[in-house]
């Protein structure tokens, strides 16, 4: 399902004056919402703050909600995309391979979604953030190099196998490597991409547009322009995809 390329294309740049207003918004938002779902007898002991009137916030749903629809490319030459370019609604996501969370949600959740992308339906854009540090570039590196050669999809999901990360032990170099061998890749090409400054200037460029975009918590998603943060459950996002292509379709 992932796409092919014979090289890894820089991705065109993000309406950065855009970003700090979108990134506050989703902030309010996400207050908002916590303020109202947060019971009275939760409050910590021993907190003699006046309470929050709840009469005083707006509802989640009335605050506006940022458009990050700028995180999409629909690049056809894009190797780490699933699914047509012109799919009526993008996911993009951002995320990172010594992430727990990463790894369920792509146990849990992806499978579901991947429905959408196979009718065309669906577009899912991977990005690697990369907060947990060198190892985890270098696994997108790796992840990368399996894409150039139309592999992103299994190599991804041999990362996070059984919804698990693997030991930071298990991603250096020679891992890597073996993990390209067991999944039938052109290995020597694979070692050659994984090593190239190409593929690392590409890695390098998508973990700071997620950062820019205040993707700094793994997974983040924006999907159709709408931002969502965390591995929630699957009816989440399954009811997320079909508003949109309502949307879509009106």
């Amino acid at each position: 399902m992932s796409g092919g390329s014979d090289g890894a294309t820089p991705r065109r740049g993000l309406r950065r004056g855009a970003v700090p207003v979108a990134i506050l918004a989703l902030a309010v938002l996400l207050v908002a919402t916590v303020l109202w779902l947060r019971p009275a007898e939760d409050r910590p002991a021993g907190d003699t703050a006046e309470p929050v009137d709840l009469a005083d916030l707006p509802h989640p749903s009335e605050v506006a909600r940022p458009d990050l629809s700028s995180a999409e490319t629909r690049d056809p030459a894009d190797p780490l995309a699933e699914g047509p370019v012109d799919a009526p609604v993008v996911l993009v996501v951002f995320t990172d391979y010594q992430c727990p969370y990463c790894a369920r949600w792509t146990e849990d959740t992806l499978p579901a979604l991947r429905e959408h992308v196979d009718r065309g339906e669906l577009r899912i854009e991977w990005r690697d953030v990369n907060v947990y540090g060198e190892d985890s570039a270098r696994a997108a590196r790796a992840s990368l190099a399996a894409a150039l050669q139309g592999r992103h999809a299994d190599y991804h999901q041999a990362l996070f196998a059984g919804g698990e990360v693997r030991p930071a032990a298990e991603l250096d170099e020679d891992s890597l490597i073996a993990l390209a061998e067991e999944l039938d890749l052109d290995v020597e090409r694979f070692t050659a991409d994984l090593r190239s400054e190409e593929v690392a200037r590409t890695v390098e460029e998508h973990a700071a547009e997620g950062v820019e975009l205040g993707a700094v918590t793994t997974p983040s998603f924006v999907l159709d322009g709408t931002p969502t943060v965390g591995a929630q459950p699957t009816e989440v996002f399954l009811e997320q995809v079909e508003a949109a292509l309502e949307e879509a379709e009106a």
